[in-house]
């Protein structure tokens, strides 16, 4: 049996040479014709046998037969949880390949306690948000939005250098919350730039902030020194709303904050009224609720970057995703551990 991250097949449950794995799809339709397309679902037929070839959405209805014999579930975004139930219906389940990044939503308790063995391609999804997350960095300390609407408005060239003094991005401060994956790929992206980079995570030391190339700080005097703060924490009950109304006010007059994370760590009616006022500015991937009302101001301010939750993989970057969790199948097939296992105690403190 498949036991913890980084371990090798026992044995007895080792392949003999070169197999190709009963594996089952597991996500929504949309996602499914979207993830296979261009060569993506040869390639996982080349190192599994892919029975059915349509995607499982309930695993209750599926063919019990057909279900029984499954070894490895490939799972996107619409996988169903795999509750006890689901899993004695699954007795040869060992391992759990996930192309995309949060495993929550479809991994429980039950999983861990048969002992199979899941790996996620959130890896693969924290390159494009760290991408989206610098461009707005840059954007931001450079008043991009700001100029181009001026410039829309005048029709003319803007006096750039008297209306825009105290702009750009030579030394600014850039405040990292989390060092997830993503605030760490972020970190990394910033080293090329003259910026000072401040880092908040209750799980790192003053070593590690040095390693990674930022100074470790409380998150008050991160959002209070910082002309940009950028948000990279997990969605925990302890970080709901850690962005409120009296952490908001910390934050400097023309201060931008960006959430590629998730909506619930801004009381956003509190950021609405700071941004109203054009005290601040923000860029916001992610809200509380998923889509704000309609009458909410955040669709039409100025100094709102207002996006539908794209910084992640999109287009084709859903097939970098493939990719990585095709050679996590390949791998598992040559009886070799995971290269990007998640394990019990990770999930506390991803997203």
């Amino acid at each position: 049996m498949l036991v913890t991250e980084g371990t090798l097949l026992n044995s007895s449950d080792r392949p003999a040479g070169p197999r190709r794995p009963r594996t089952a799809l597991a996500m929504g339709h949309a996602i499914h014709r979207s993830l296979l397309a261009e060569g993506a679902f040869d390639r996982l037929q080349a190192v599994a046998s892919v029975v059915p070839p349509t995607p499982l959405t309930d695993f209750a209805a599926a063919d019990v037969g057909e279900l029984a014999a499954v070894e490895v579930l490939f799972t996107h975004w619409g996988a169903p949880q795999l509750t006890e139930d689901a899993l004695r219906r699954m007795p040869r389940l060992r391992a759990v390949v996930h192309a995309a990044g949060s495993v929550k939503h479809h991994i429980t308790e039950s999983v861990w306690k048969r002992g199979i063995t899941v790996s996620s391609a959130a890896a693969a999804n924290a390159l494009p948000v760290a991408e989206y997350t610098l461009a707005a960095i840059l954007f931001a300390n450079k008043r991009v939005l700001d100029i181009a609407r001026a410039y829309a408005q005048s029709r003319e060239q803007p006096a750039l250098l008297p209306y825009f003094t105290g702009y750009g991005n030579y030394h600014r401060t850039v405040g990292i919350v989390g060092a997830s994956r993503i605030g760490r790929r972020v970190v990394d992206l910033l080293r090329p730039f003259d910026l000072d980079v401040l880092l908040h995570d209750p799980y790192m030391d003053q070593d590690g902030a040095r390693a990674l190339g930022a100074e470790l700080v409380d998150l008050d005097d991160l959002v209070r020194r910082s002309q940009v703060v950028s948000i990279h924490a997990p969605q925990l009950p302890e970080t709901r709303h850690m962005f409120d109304a009296r952490r908001l006010a910390l934050l400097q007059d023309g201060a931008t904050l960006i959430n590629t994370a998730r909506g619930s760590l801004v009381d956003t009616d509190a950021l609405t009224e700071h941004l109203v006022t054009g005290r601040v500015h923000a860029v916001l991937d992610v809200t509380e609720p998923d889509v704000p009302p309609a009458a909410s101001p955040l669709y039409t301010l100025p100094n709102v970057l207002l996006t539908p939750h794209i910084a992640g993989s999109l287009g084709n970057e859903l097939g970098r995703m493939t990719r990585w969790a095709v050679d996590e199948v390949r791998r598992y097939a040559q009886g070799l551990p995971f290269t990007y296992g998640i394990g019990p105690d990770e999930l506390p403190r991803s997203a």
